[in-house]
C-alpha cells in the first residue's frame, strides 16, 4: 500500500523509501542498518504522514546504533539557529572562499542613488558579485521575489554610479544565499535578470546543502548542546565552521573567546563526533 507524506508546505506526495535510507547513511549508519530503520519507518506509515514525523522516527532508531546523534542537530535546524548577523553572514563568506572565490568582508557600495550595505563582495572567472546573505530562521519560509528585485535594484543603481564616478567598484552580478528555497516567482526573475541565486536545493546548480556536504563545511551550531552565549564568543573570534574549532589551538581559543580550556575541549570531542558522523572522516575540511 502506498501513502502519501505531508511536507512542511502542506503538499503531499508518495513516500520515498530511498530518501529514509539515504538520510541514514548521510548520519553515519551502515547499509544495512538504514535498510533496517526504513523497513521499521514503513511499518509505522499512516496516509498523511509529515516529513517531521519521519525524521524524528529515523532519529530516535538511529540513537540506537549510534548514541551520540543525541548531541546533533539536523543540519537544516543546525543553520536556522544561526544568527543573522555576524554568524550566517560570515558562513556565506567562509562558504564561499572554500569553493574558490575570492571575497571581502561586508560594505558599503555607493550608487547614483544611495549608498547600499551589503554582506560580501566576491570574484570568480573575472566576475564581480555583491553577496546578500539571507537567512531564515523557519526553514520552511520561502526566500521571495522581493529579495531579488531589491538585489537587482541595487545592483543598477551600484552601476550607474560607477559609471558617474561615485565608485571605483564595478559589480557584474547580484549572487543571493539562502537557507531556504526559492519561490517559483523569485527563481524565474533572479533567471531573467542572471542574478545567481544559491537556496537550500537547487534543481539545475548545487544548492547551499550540496555544497556544504561537498566540501564538509558543517557549523558549530549543528552542536545542540552548545550554549548560545559559547558560540557567539567563537563567531565574534572568527570561528562558525566545525573544521576551525578542531584546528584551533586550545590555550589561544581560550584567550580569544574567554572560554576555559576545559570547556574548549569538551566542545571538541563532541565536534569530533560530529564531524565523523556527518562525512566519516576525522576533520571538517
Amino acid at each position: 500500500m502506498t501513502f502519501s507524506v505531508t511536507k512542511a508546505n502542506g503538499y503531499k506526495q508518495p513516500f520515498d523509501r530511498a530518501k529514509v535510507v539515504q538520510t541514514c547513511l548521510r548520519m553515519g549508519s551502515t547499509p544495512q542498518i538504514a535498510n533496517q530503520i526504513a523497513d521499521k519507518v514503513e511499518n509505522k506509515l499512516y496516509e498523511g504522514i509529515s516529513t517531521r514525523e519521519i525524521l524524528q522516527m529515523i532519529f530516535r532508531y538511529m540513537r540506537k546504533h549510534k548514541p551520540e546523534i543525541k548531541n546533533l542537530f539536523d543540519l537544516k535546524k543546525g543553520i536556522s539557529i544561526m544568527e543573522s548577523k555576524p554568524e550566517f553572514e560570515l558562513y556565506v563568506q567562509k562558504l564561499l572562499t572554500y569553493i574558490g572565490y575570492e571575497v571581502g568582508p561586508s560594505r558599503i557600495l555607493r550608487g547614483k542613488c544611495g549608498e547600499h550595505e551589503v554582506d560580501a563582495i566576491a570574484k570568480k572567472d573575472e566576475i564581480t558579485y555583491f553577496v546578500e546573505a539571507k537567512h531564515h530562521s523557519s526553514y520552511h519560509s520561502l526566500t521571495g521575489l522581493d529579495e531579488s528585485r531589491i538585489a537587482y535594484a541595487i545592483l543598477e543603481d551600484t552601476n550607474e554610479g560607477y559609471l558617474e564616478g561615485s565608485t571605483d567598484l564595478k559589480v557584474d552580478r547580484a549572487m543571493i544565499v539562502t537557507n531556504t528555497r526559492y519561490s517559483d516567482h523569485a527563481i524565474k526573475y533572479g533567471t531573467c535578470k542572471n542574478i545567481l541565486q544559491v537556496g537550500w536545493s537547487m534543481l539545475q546548480t548545487p544548492g547551499l546543502r550540496d555544497i556544504i556536504k561537498e566540501y564538509n563545511m558543517y557549523p558549530l551550531s549543528c552542536l545542540k548542546e552548545l550554549q548560545k552565549e559559547t558560540r557567539r564568543k567563537m563567531v565574534n573570534a572568527g570561528i562558525v565552521l566545525i573544521g576551525e574549532l578542531l584546528e584551533s589551538d586550545n590555550e589561544e581559543l581560550s584567550r580569544k573567546t574567554g572560554i576555559p580550556q576545559h570547556i574548549i575541549i569538551k566542545i571538541k570531542q563532541k565536534a569530533q563526533i560530529n564531524t565523523i558522523t556527518h562525512s566519516g572522516k576525522n576533520n571538517a575540511k
